[in-house]
C-alpha cells in the first residue's frame, strides 16, 4: 500500500526541487554559519517532502477524470482503482497539515508564509484548465524551495535566494513544456491549456529553449554576484550542458526520448548543480 502512494505522488521527482532547497539552506549557512543546525536541516527536508507530496497527491485527485481519458495516464493509481480519490484527498490533507505543522518549529515568518506557499503549489493543479502559462505556475511552485530554505535559516529575504528561485522558475517551466509535448493532441481534444497545444511542437520547443537560455543567463549572473569559485563554475557549466543536451535529443518530429530529457537529464542536472554549489559554499 505504501508503495502505491509513493507511486501516486512520483516520489522520485522530489529530486527536482530538493537540491535547490539544499542550495538555499547552505547559502544561508555560508552567510550565517553560526545558525547551522542539524535539526533545522531535517525540518527543511521534511517540509519539502510534505509540501511536494501534498501537491502531487492533490494534482492526481483533481486530474483523475482527465487521467482516465488519456491513454498515457489511464494506468495511474486513481483512474486504475488502486487508490480511491477519497483516500488520496485524505493523504493530501494529512501532508498539508504536516507541512504547516513542521514550519511552526522553524520560525514565525516561515510558519506565517506556509499557507501561502501551500496555496501556490496546490493552485497548479487547476491552471491547465485556464492558462497556457501553467508551465510557469509549476515552476513558481518549485521555485519557492530555495527561498523557503533560506528564510528558514535567516528569517529574511535576500537577492541571491530569489535569483536561485528564478533559475528554478524558468528551468522547470522549460522542461515542463518539453514533457507536455506528449499530450499535445490530447490537450487539444479536451480543450486543455498548454503551450504545445496552443502553438504546436515546433514553437513550444522554441519557447522552452528561450526559458532555458534565461535559466543559463541567471546561473551565470548568480556566479558573478557570488564572486564564485571554480566549484560553482564547474557545476554551472555541467548544468547548462545538460540543458543543451535535453534539447538535442528532442525535436518536433521525434519526442521518443522525452522521458530521458524530462526526468533523467533534469534530475541529474539538479543534483550536480546543488553538489557543486554547496561545495563552493563550504570551500
Amino acid at each position: 500500500m505504501f508503495k502505491n502512494y509513493l507511486s501516486l505522488v512520483k516520489f522520485s521527482h522530489t529530486i527536482f526541487a530538493m537540491p535547490f532547497a539544499l542550495i538555499g539552506l547552505f547559502l544561508a549557512y555560508r552567510i550565517y554559519p553560526s545558525n547551522f543546525s542539524w535539526k533545522l536541516l531535517a525540518l527543511v527536508i521534511l517540509c519539502m517532502v510534505f509540501a511536494r507530496t501534498a501537491a502531487m497527491s492533490f494534482n492526481r485527485v483533481v486530474d483523475r477524470y482527465i487521467d482516465k481519458k488519456n491513454p498515457r495516464t489511464a494506468q495511474r493509481e486513481i483512474p486504475n482503482g488502486i487508490i480511491t480519490a477519497q483516500s488520496a484527498m485524505i493523504f493530501t490533507i494529512l501532508n498539508s497539515l504536516l507541512f504547516i505543522g513542521t514550519t511552526y518549529f522553524i520560525n514565525n515568518l516561515v510558519f506565517a508564509l506556509s499557507p501561502i506557499a501551500l496555496s501556490v503549489i496546490l493552485l497548479y493543479s487547476f491552471t491547465k484548465r485556464w492558462t497556457v502559462l501553467c508551465h510557469l505556475v509549476l515552476g513558481l511552485g518549485l521555485s519557492l524551495a530555495p527561498i523557503g530554505a533560506y528564510l528558514s535559516v535567516t528569517g529574511k529575504f535576500d537577492l541571491l535566494p530569489i535569483l536561485y528561485s528564478f533559475i528554478v522558475l524558468f528551468w522547470v517551466g522549460g522542461f515542463d513544456i518539453i514533457y507536455s509535448l506528449q499530450d499535445e493532441e490530447f490537450d487539444k481534444k479536451e480543450s486543455l491549456k498548454s503551450i504545445p497545444a496552443a502553438l504546436g511542437s515546433k514553437y513550444a520547443l522554441w519557447i522552452a529553449t528561450v526559458f532555458h537560455i534565461i535559466t543559463a543567463a541567471i546561473v551565470v549572473f548568480v556566479g558573478y554576484k557570488l564572486n564564485a569559485n571554480i566549484w560553482y563554475w564547474t557545476g554551472a557549466i555541467l548544468f547548462i550542458a545538460l540543458l543543451i543536451y535535453q534539447h538535442s535529443i528532442i525535436s518536433p518530429k521525434d519526442i521518443r526520448k522525452v522521458n530521458i530529457a524530462f526526468a533523467t537529464t533534469n534530475g541529474i542536472a539538479s543534483i550536480i548543480f546543488a553538489f557543486f554549489n554547496i561545495l563552493s559554499f563550504l570551500l
